[in-house]
């Protein structure tokens, strides 16, 4: 019987501050930015906090074998596992392009490239735990009876699957349209709530074998560069669909939505992090539930936070404000927006991350 779940939406408003950081940088190593109200932010894209969250041990710990693997070298991983069972390389080239070939497009066999090259999906695909079992079997099968695989062998593809990155995010298989996944979650890109600058950081390594007495020059020069900014995050999950997604496993869904909610309170993307130790935990959390369709809150930082009347206080504290002020104003004028909120702040010690943990998961 599939169970319903009350309280369609879950939208979660974080507020993080990060001291100075490259987090998220652009093709020339700067992090990367976005004008907003006329104003330079400091910006993570949605794609990079997304990986840092569905590769962290938080994920793994709370979700294990629930799990997919995105990559284009499952053929490179297929006919590694054929040639070392004793598989001619020829036999495992083909058998391995052939069972690749099933979840995206194949380049063109060309001995001049690289082997790896030769096996390699044209794009990046998501493959599901089940689709991984499923392969590992057919392996198995074509090793015990020596033959390569039989084209009724080759329905790898699972629509229905318990792989809980592929129901939050989504998947687009381009040449197998029927067993596209539509994303629960919905990241926004993470926007500095007040102006910005990005600073270079010019430095020297020393070579320690030279004593100075020829050369006292450095033994490197480089530069870096930098921001500092406190980041707006806002996340939409679509409960029910993510609960469509994951088969209908409430348990399932529930340890997902909390998985979720701890990444994105606690683990930082990885971008310079030996340079920098910028590790930060979210300081404010806001979680709201209900059927309406859902709204960002970015505009309670059009303006930005430094230049706006919120009274004393610091950045932070002034953008809490600017978060709450928006908040109800948005349900004067448009009558309340969802049916439930709670709030977690760590600058003023109210509230708790298992307290929001029980919210979320809540019907």
């Amino acid at each position: 019987m599939q169970e319903s779940m009350k309280n369609h939406f879950l939208q979660l408003h974080l507020l993080t501050s990060y001291p100075p950081a490259n987090l998220n940088r652009d093709d020339l190593g700067r992090p990367k930015t976005a004008f907003m109200g006329g104003a330079l932010r400091l910006r993570v894209s949605s794609q990079s906090l997304k990986r840092a969250w569905r590769t962290s041990e938080v994920f793994e710990a709370a979700l294990a074998g629930n799990i997919g693997t995105r990559t284009k070298e499952m053929g490179v991983k297929i006919f590694q596992s054929l040639e070392e069972k004793g598989v001619s390389e020829k036999n495992a080239k083909d058998w391995a392009r052939t069972i690749a070939g099933v979840f995206g497009k194949i380049e063109k066999e060309d001995t001049e490239k690289p082997l790896k090259k030769q096996l390699e999906i044209a794009q990046l695909a998501h493959f599901a735990p089940e689709e991984e079992h499923a392969i590992e079997q057919l392996i198995v099968t074509m090793i015990e009876r020596g033959s390569g695989p039989e084209d009724e062998e080759l329905n790898l593809l699972r629509k229905d699957n318990s792989a809980a990155d592929i129901s939050l995010f989504g998947r687009m298989l381009a040449d197998s349209p029927a067993y596209n996944i539509e994303a629960a979650a919905q990241v926004a890109h993470a926007l500095a709530v007040h102006r910005c600058v990005v600073e270079d950081d010019f430095f020297t390594a020393v070579d320690d074998l030279n004593a100075g007495n020829e050369d006292m020059g450095a033994g490197h020069l480089g530069e870096t560069d930098f921001g500092s900014a406190v980041f707006y995050i806002y996340i939409c999950i679509d409960r029910r669909l993510l609960l469509e997604n994951l088969q209908w496993n409430r348990e399932l869904t529930d340890r997902t939505l909390k998985a979720l909610l701890e990444c994105a309170t606690t683990v930082a993307p990885g971008g310079h992090q030996n340079s920098f130790a910028s590790r930060a935990y979210a300081s404010y959390l806001l979680a709201e539930k209900g059927d309406r369709q859902p709204r960002s809150l970015s505009v309670s930082f059009l303006k930005p936070v430094e230049e706006a009347d919120f009274g004393d206080g610091d950045l932070l504290e002034k953008a809490i404000k600017a978060l709450n002020k928006n908040m109800n104003n948005m349900d004067k004028v448009y009558g309340p927006c969802v049916d439930s909120r709670q709030a977690m702040n760590a600058l003023t010690g109210e509230g708790s991350l298992a307290e929001m943990l029980q919210f979320i998961t809540e019907d």
